[in-house]
């Protein structure tokens, strides 16, 4: 495949589903959407049945340390090599236009892979591709369980670039009807629609000659208003930042023996524009499952005389708070936890984000045995609906705006882990396009 060094990408040669694979039974959502869920996924199972899908091909994350993963993944990776022998699965050069619709808003973006020998997830790192937010390690192992010995990637990652001009990706946008239509059809279970085009070999130098320009050092440098020295952030994760930490871990174990022309080298992602309209950037809430001790005991005790807790009357009045605060002090709705709703007001935070400084007490509650699990998830009305189930308890947050998120991590270096989420879970990357990682 043809490697674009400069800019830390490859040309893909992706495998789609063979004519007459029913695609709206191939595709299905991310792994780690509707983890506390399990409904949604008995759903996709039903919808599936025994036909060919992705959901053969991944591990939902809602079967995660339960029994029979040796064996789940094992038939992933048998069912991948099951696809390629049966030609299920076809191989094409070239990378992919994409445009994904849901509730009216057409989201743009283009399938490439990325050189994972540019990109460090570690705290501080200066590296082309940059982790957008903290990467935490000891959720690497499952999944570098899953994908070694895997011959095929399905990403759902979606990586964001900072194109306000509008350079690189919405060009094909307006030409895509020169392009060849590769899939076109309905997703399941009420999440919109997918599209894909083959870019020509026109267009693809396009891209590539926009990608440089992005990546020009005074550019960079002067959009910014950093120094010239400054070491050019490209490409900033957007979701699946722990996958993309996974083939860079599988790769760095591996590259020694494999060699540096290896496909593991790189991976199949999305890139999208941070300044695509459609584009919308959704806090990601915390619910804790089965408390075990006095959480605003916890909370009183973590944060001191800077810990106030002020009962509201409802969801939506807690919400507005939230969503409506501009002093110096963070707000964070709180909902169940032994109460209906209510707001926690934290003065003198430790973090720039309310997510950061209450993560630093839920890790250290979590420690303390204070509750079985957290669980990550999108939406206030999911907050709601498992926060007042008894003896758990939801964290609301308010969103941050997109336009800060580059200049952020150039300056300030990675954000609190689980921040921000690209539009919600129905709204998520689903598996369409795969990639061999083996020779």
């Amino acid at each position: 495949m043809k490697i674009i060094s400069d800019i830390g990408i490859q040309i893909p040669q992706v495998y789609l589903p063979k004519p007459g694979v029913d695609l709206q039974k191939w595709a299905v959502i991310a792994c780690d959407q509707f983890t506390s869920e399990p409904e949604y996924w008995h759903d996709v199972e039903k919808i599936v049945g025994d036909a060919p899908s992705t959901l053969n091909l991944t591990f939902p994350e809602v079967h995660l340390e339960k029994q029979g993963e040796t064996e789940r993944i094992q038939s992933i990776q048998q069912a991948m090599r099951k696809y390629l022998d049966e030609g299920i699965l076809q191989p094409r050069d070239g990378f992919v236009y994409v445009e994904r619709t849901v509730n009216g808003r057409t989201r743009k973006g283009v399938t490439l892979c990325l050189d994972l020998e540019r990109y460090d997830y570690n705290k501080g790192s200066s590296s082309l591709i940059r982790a957008t937010e903290g990467t935490i390690v000891d959720r690497l192992p499952p999944r570098i369980k899953i994908r070694e010995g895997a011959v095929l990637e399905f990403p759902h990652i979606l990586v964001l670039i900072d194109d306000p001009d509008k350079t690189v990706i919405e060009p094909l946008a307006a030409s895509k009807e020169k392009f060849e239509k590769l899939y076109d059809f309905d997703l399941m279970l009420e999440s919109g629609h997918l599209a894909g085009y083959a870019v020509n070999s026109e267009f693809e130098s396009k891209v590539v000659e926009a990608l440089r320009g992005l990546a020009n050092p005074e550019t960079f440098a002067a959009k910014y208003g950093v120094g010239r020295d400054e070491p050019v952030l490209l490409f900033a994760m957007g979701d699946g930042n722990h996958s993309l930490a996974t083939a860079k871990a599988i790769w760095e174990k591996n590259k020694a023996r494999v060699g540096m022309d290896h496909p593991s080298r790189y991976a199949l992602v999305e890139i999208e524009n941070v300044h695509d309209e459609a584009l919308e950037f959704e806090p990601i809430h915390r619910v804790l499952f089965g408390l075990k001790k006095d959480l605003f005991a916890g909370m009183q005790s973590f944060f001191g005389a800077d810990f106030r807790y002020i009962p509201v009357a409802s969801g939506a009045e807690m919400i507005q708070i939230v969503d409506n605060a501009d002093g110096q002090n963070q707000l964070i709705g709180l909902v169940g936890g032994g109460k209906q709703f209510g707001v926690i007001e934290i003065a003198n935070p430790s973090t720039n984000l309310a997510v950061g400084t209450m993560q630093s007490f839920l890790d250290a509650f979590l420690k303390d045995g204070g509750a079985e699990k957290v669980d990550y998830v999108h939406g206030g009305d999911v907050v709601e609906r498992l926060a007042l189930q008894n003896g758990n308890a939801g964290f609301y947050f308010a969103g941050m705006h997109k336009n800060e998120l580059f200049k952020t991590v150039i300056l300030d270096g990675a954000l609190p882990r689980k921040t921000f989420s690209l539009g919600e879970a129905r709204e998520k990357r689903f598996y369409m396009e795969g990639r061999k990682i083996t020779i």
